[in-house]
C-alpha cells in the first residue's frame, strides 16, 4: 500500500515517531512545510496518509491543514498520530483523544497517541519563556 507520512516537530520527538512509522510502513516521509507546497495531484497515488503532530494545549499542532485536506481524500486510509509529553496511561490522554476530532472526522480517520517528552534545548524562545514562567510559579 503506497503510504505517506507527514509530520511537524518542534523538539524532535514527533519527527522520530514519524521516521519509525515511515520505516515500518515503507512510506514516503515529508515535513509538513514541504507537503504544504505540493499540488493536490501529488497526494492522489497514496492509499494511506498519516499526519504526525505534537500536542499543545489539548490540540494537535497544525492539524487543521490535514483535516482540511482529508475532506478531499475520500477512500484513503487516514490517521493522526498525536505526540505529547503526558504518559500513555494518563487519564487526560483518553479525554484528549475523544476531543481531537468531530464525530464526522472519526468516520474517515483514526487518531493515536504516542508519549514524547520535553527537550528544553530544542524549544524556541517563545516556548522556553513559557516554560520558565510556569516553573517560576512553583519555586519558593
Amino acid at each position: 500500500m503506497k503510504t505517506l507520512v507527514i509530520y511537524t516537530s518542534q523538539t524532535g520527538f514527533t519527527k522520530r515517531y514519524a521516521g519509525w512509522i515511515s520505516e515500518e510502513l515503507n512510506a514516503d516521509l515529508y515535513d509538513l512545510n514541504d507537503a504544504k507546497k505540493k499540488a493536490d495531484s501529488f497526494f492522489e497515488p497514496y492509499e494511506a496518509i498519516v499526519y504526525a503532530g505534537w500536542c499543545m494545549a489539548g490540540k494537535v499542532v497544525k492539524v487543521n491543514w490535514f483535516m482540511d485536506k482529508a475532506v478531499c481524500w475520500k477512500g484513503k486510509r487516514l490517521a493522526i498520530v498525536a505526540v505529547g509529553a503526558s504518559p500513555n496511561d494518563n487519564p487526560e490522554v483518553d479525554e484528549f483523544l475523544d476531543n481531537v476530532m468531530t464525530e464526522e472526522q472519526c468516520k474517515i480517520m483514526k487518531v493515536f497517541y504516542c508519549q514524547g517528552g520535553i527537550n528544553y534545548d530544542r524549544m524556541n524562545f517563545f516556548f522556553k519563556n513559557i516554560n520558565e514562567n510556569v516553573c517560576q510559579c512553583f519555586e519558593e
